[in-house]
């Protein structure tokens, strides 16, 4: 039972409900396309004139066109079938990660165009910001055939004003207060939109995902990169707090006296189970200090690590399990604190997942309350999928289908 604010709402007007049915018929053509209008009159349970009313306002507006005729049925007309249009418009997503930035260019229905590209981050926002708006120029000089672009969308490892479009505080990127978007929005030319990298995964997998999953009650993903992101989704809705901040499970202890963090804090759930983390526990020294590393550990990536621990090295395949546990460790806390319908993981140790789901699963019935908590679903969303850089193109694509705000 959801109570009314009586301090912000918006009061039903005349052209409420219209508004409503406009975006189901939306979000329908989304989930079923390509769909004739007598379908969607079907799937909305309204009359065909009332469907097809709704289908001229999107048709006026070309967020939906007319595409192939299909068969009569009986002596009736051909239906006409209906597309969300993604022609000739496109959207850029960015993953910034400490270690390297990413690149991908989309349709705006998030289907990926071209390869993705990536290059060193530079922890100097300046630099980057200069190196990042001359990469996307150079993209979409690369792939002009695909037309405008409608936005640049901006997944960033840390906290994160997406209404001032600030960086507020960044730890893997020992960033605070810092204005990314204007100044790469003034350098490209076109509105860009930032998030963190939790919140956007998550808001990748709410639209991606055509089931009721994510609709009704709490899903959560988790995503292990150079970090920890964790994104919240509560009834079809991003659970972002009093300053955009909630779900910041990775910097909740495992243990006061652990390794230290990137934030600062020691013991975080983060320094346990980071990419960094897991290699430093394989090379038996911490690499996220200032000091320089040899050109085999510099290099080395955990996929290397995990290719050696499935050929059977055994100092590889302790180091990934005890990552494993750590990591349903660290789970148990999110469904004793959320009771989740599901848990979505990404990131570079899933490719990992047939050695580790036991050990993962172990460690976290080791600390779940109930047993139905030990039972929850766990959904991997592989790397191949690049759910963050998804997740950036979601910012700017996925507010058109979003359900109006009444009451």
């Amino acid at each position: 039972m959801r109570k009314i604010n009586p301090h912000d709402f918006k009061v039903a007007r005349r052209g409420t409900s219209r508004t409503i049915n406009r975006q189901i018929a939306l979000n329908l053509i989304r989930a079923h396309q390509p769909v004739s209008r007598a379908d969607l009159a079907r799937l909305m349970n309204v009359r065909r004139g009332v469907a097809s009313l709704l289908v001229s306002e999107l048709l006026d507006e070309a967020l939906i066109f007319e595409g192939a005729m299909g068969e009569a049925v009986g002596r009736g007309r051909r239906p006409t079938f209906l597309y969300i249009d993604s022609r000739q418009r496109c959207v850029v997503g960015v993953d910034i990660r400490a270690s390297r930035t990413y690149i991908m260019v989309t349709d705006l229905m998030g289907r990926q165009l071209g390869v993705v590209s990536s290059f060193q981050t530079n922890r100097d926002v300046g630099v980057l910001t200069q190196e990042l708006g001359r990469r996307i120029k150079q993209v979409l000089a690369d792939y002009k055939e695909v037309g405008a672009c409608e936005g640049v969308g901006v997944a960033v490892p840390g906290m994160v004003d997406p209404a001032a479009g600030r960086v507020v505080h960044a730890p893997t990127l020992s960033w605070r207060d810092v204005n990314l978007r204007d100044p790469l929005a003034a350098a490209i030319g076109i509105p860009v939109h930032i998030e963190n990298s939790g919140k956007a995964c998550a808001l990748a997998q709410l639209w991606a995902t055509r089931s009721d999953v994510m609709a009704s009650g709490i899903s959560v993903f988790v995503s292990v990169s150079d970090g920890v992101g964790i994104g919240v989704v509560v009834n079809g809705e991003l659970l972002r707090g009093r300053h955009n901040t909630a779900g910041e499970f990775g910097h909740v202890p495992l243990s006061i006296d652990g390794p230290r963090c990137s934030c600062g804090a020691t013991g975080c759930w983060e320094s346990y189970i980071s990419n960094i983390a897991t290699l430093s526990r394989y090379f038996g020294r911490d690499l996220a200090g200032s000091g320089p590393l040899d050109a085999e550990t510099a290099t080395f990536s955990v996929e290397d690590l995990i290719a050696r621990a499935r050929a059977g090295d055994p100092k590889a395949l302790a180091a990934v399990n005890s990552t494993a546990r750590y990591l349903g460790l660290g789970l148990s806390s999110i469904i004793n604190a959320l009771d989740p319908v599901r848990i979505y993981i990404g990131g570079e140790i899933t490719t990992a997942w047939s050695l580790i789901e036991p050990i993962v699963r172990s460690g976290l019935r080791e600390r779940t309350l109930t047993d139905f908590g030990g039972n929850t679903e766990i959904h991997v969303v592989p790397a191949e999928e690049h759910p963050r850089l998804r997740g950036a193109v979601a910012l700017v694509a996925a507010p058109a289908f979003a359900a109006p705000m009444v009451a």
